[in-house]
């Protein structure tokens, strides 16, 4: 074997050790997280906090790269925040992404059935390849991303769109009437923003609120509404839209 030879192949064990140490990492840092969480809760529990909502801890997969991230194809996975995620076309036959025209938002708690995770890149210079999750809508394929590529490796953030559990389990203990609320996409006074969440899909508070009251504005899929909460609870909601 010429040393020209032995150089490469121990650039390439070098290259794969470090490339091994970064996914192990992130994968360390990300279960790190869970267990802070995991402590909190406890905390909570032990100084007696009322919300059943902080013992919650939703499962995660941790994709890293194509290969984990077809954990994906394993079960339903529901929405966390609708009207926050653009989808598009997919020519499944062609493995074809129309990046081109988008095809909607995904909707709040939407149930879907990932088909397939792949990897497409958007037309033009200088785009990063991005991780798609494949996946059937009123009997069109389409994708929405989950990930891009960057320096080499995907930053894969499907654990912060997905809920890999029925949120009706996660959260059985809201009242009947609440899930109601949310079945019809509607805010009602006395839900927490969680709740609304579930409800009507992306929020963003205004800036400068106090802990005790906070005014969120919902874009809900083109029917705006602004929810101001007292305490944690929705005290007031009205129209979004001007004049209103």
């Amino acid at each position: 074997m010429t040393p020209e030879a032995k150089q490469t192949i121990q650039l390439a064990l070098v290259v794969a050790m470090v490339v091994a140490g970064v996914r192990t990492g992130y994968v360390l840092y990300q279960r790190h997280e869970d267990a802070v969480a995991a402590r909190k809760q406890k905390l909570a529990q032990e100084v007696g906090y009322s919300n059943p909502d902080y013992y919650v801890t939703p499962k995660k997969l941790y994709p890293y790269d194509l290969k984990t991230a077809k954990q994906l194809t394993q079960q339903p996975v529901w929405v966390k925040e609708g009207y926050r995620y653009t989808y598009y076309g997919y020519d499944a036959a062609r493995k074809r992404m129309d990046f081109e025209h988008e095809a909607g938002l995904l909707l709040p708690i939407e149930k879907l059935a990932i088909k397939d995770v792949v990897i497409a890149k958007p037309p033009g210079a200088g785009q990063r390849p991005q991780m798609m999750a494949v996946f059937e809508k009123n009997g069109k394929s389409c994708a929405v991303p989950i990930g891009f590529e960057a320096e080499g490796e995907y930053r894969v953030y499907s654990d912060e769109m997905f809920f890999v559990e029925d949120p009706h389990e996660l959260y059985k203990h809201w009242p009947a009437n609440v899930w109601d609320a949310v079945a019809r996409h509607e805010v009602k006074p006395g839900m927490n923003e969680l709740q609304a969440d579930f409800a009507v899909g992306m929020g963003v508070p205004d800036a400068g609120d106090i802990s005790y009251e906070k005014t969120v504005r919902y874009p809900n899929g083109g029917k705006p509404l602004v929810v101001v909460y007292h305490a944690g609870k929705a005290a007031e909601i009205r129209s979004g839209l001007p004049g209103s």
